[in-house]
């Protein structure tokens, strides 16, 4: 399943989301499948989730059911139970096998309030370096890792510089451990250039998914629908 992170629903965390979510699942009838044990849960597998308070029009899970369903009738039971902000776009029937091993990169639109002249030179000078080291919080402690290395494109714009102070960026990252995030290129667009950031940006997720060639995120249900 694909689904969309829109509006303030961008501010839940993934524990919120896959509260809220089981909850539908539970409204809407559907017939899970549901784990063993003394205290059995829905059998639900979410892949690369966004960081919270990033928007995203590519989050993905996968349901084990315990019958088999119509993927159509599936996606519109759940459209139904989910708040708005939360809005399932696609259900396919898995062939089988992973769907978080196609998961390899993502593009992202980053909108910031910043100088546009500003910004174009902070990622010249960016993708120039061979090395961009940022640090961040993990659940390992902090930790210090290459935000330059995952970045596969980085194009700056030229529409945005029409608006005074207001610029967008479209990035594609390679996934790898740890992930380098959106938030983590900004940090190292400071790093090389000073680049400041007065406002949060807005991060949104465009495309997760196979890589394909050398910076293209291809659609990871293509071959599953």
């Amino acid at each position: 399943m694909r689904y969309a992170k829109r509006g303030r629903m961008r501010f839940t965390s993934h524990r919120d989301f896959s509260r809220a979510f089981e909850r539908a699942v539970f409204r809407a009838r559907v017939p899970m499948a549901y784990s063993s044990g003394f205290n059995p849960h829905p059998r639900i597998s979410y892949a690369g989730a966004a960081p919270t308070g990033s928007a995203s029009e590519a989050e993905y899970l996968e349901l084990a059911l315990a019958e088999v369903v119509v993927a159509a009738d599936v996606h519109a039971m759940l459209d139904e139970a989910l708040p708005p902000g939360l809005d399932v776009l696609e259900v396919v029937e898995s062939p089988g096998g992973s769907l978080a091993d196609l998961l390899e990169a993502s593009r992202w639109r980053i909108g910031l309030t910043a100088d546009h002249a500003a910004v174009a030179d902070a990622v010249m000078r960016f993708l120039a370096a061979d090395e961009v080291l940022v640090e961040r919080m993990t659940k390992k402690g902090m930790r210090e890792f290459d935000a330059r290395g995952a970045v596969l494109s980085l194009v700056v714009d030229p529409a945005a510089g029409a608006a005074p102070g207001r610029t967008s960026m479209d990035v594609v990252l390679r996934h790898g451990t740890p992930a380098v995030r959106p938030d983590d290129v900004l940090r190292g667009l400071e790093a090389v250039a000073g680049l400041p950031m007065d406002q949060a940006p807005l991060m949104t997720r465009l495309a997760q998914g196979p890589l394909l060639g050398s910076d293209q995120v291809g659609d990871p249900l293509a071959d599953r629908a």
